[in-house]
């Protein structure tokens, strides 16, 4: 991964890398509908061979996907998601609902991820504190982790300077309301 590329040397950056391109999420998401050999990716999506063999290996690499025999001593291989594609299943519903939300609107998702054992729809993804709160965007602030570089250090620093102004100037016309309605 080129620094350029992400000066904060971050994961989503390496995430894209390692993922690649639309093909691969969408191998992911047959893998986590059961799909396992090649023919049946191939059908399903309706992708090049030459495109789902690149793909199938870089997930293979990436350790993503394990390649496996159909069966012992077998030539044929299948493909099985590995724990850390496995970890994915929040990333792929999330993208879901985002594209339902926005793409395609209240009532005409094309697919509902629904619990298994109750039938329902699961609920929206979201992003919550260690107490279990949904968090909003303001309310989360990047900080660097043990493997942040110099420059993400910096970057990140610059960033909460920026917040701290952001919520000083949302606190003042706050209170500017506030003020304006006493007088009203």
């Amino acid at each position: 991964m080129k620094e350029r590329f992400d000066p904060l040397n971050g994961s989503i950056a390496h995430v894209l890398e390692c993922l690649g391109e639309g093909w691969s999420m969408l191998i992911i998401r047959e893998a986590f509908f059961g799909i396992r050999r090649f023919e049946d990716f191939q059908s399903h999506l309706g992708i090049a061979r030459n495109i789902l063999t690149a793909r199938l290996k870089k997930l293979v690499a990436n350790g993503i996907l394990e390649r496996v025999p159909i069966k012992e001593g077998a030539k044929r291989h299948q493909y099985q998601l590995t724990t850390k594609g496995k970890d994915l299943m929040p990333m792929l519903i999330a993208l879901t609902q985002w594209g339902d939300r926005w793409i395609y609107g209240e009532g005409n998702e094309p697919v509902v991820f629904r619990d298994r054992e109750k039938g329902q729809p699961i609920a929206p993804i979201c992003v919550c504190n260690a107490e279990g709160k949904p968090l909003k965007p303001r309310e989360i602030m990047p900080t660097p982790g043990p493997g942040a570089n110099d420059k993400a250090r910096a970057r990140l620093e610059e960033l909460q300077h920026l917040a701290e102004q952001i919520e000083q100037e949302r606190k003042r016309k706050a209170a500017e309301e506030k003020q304006e309605e006493a007088t009203a």
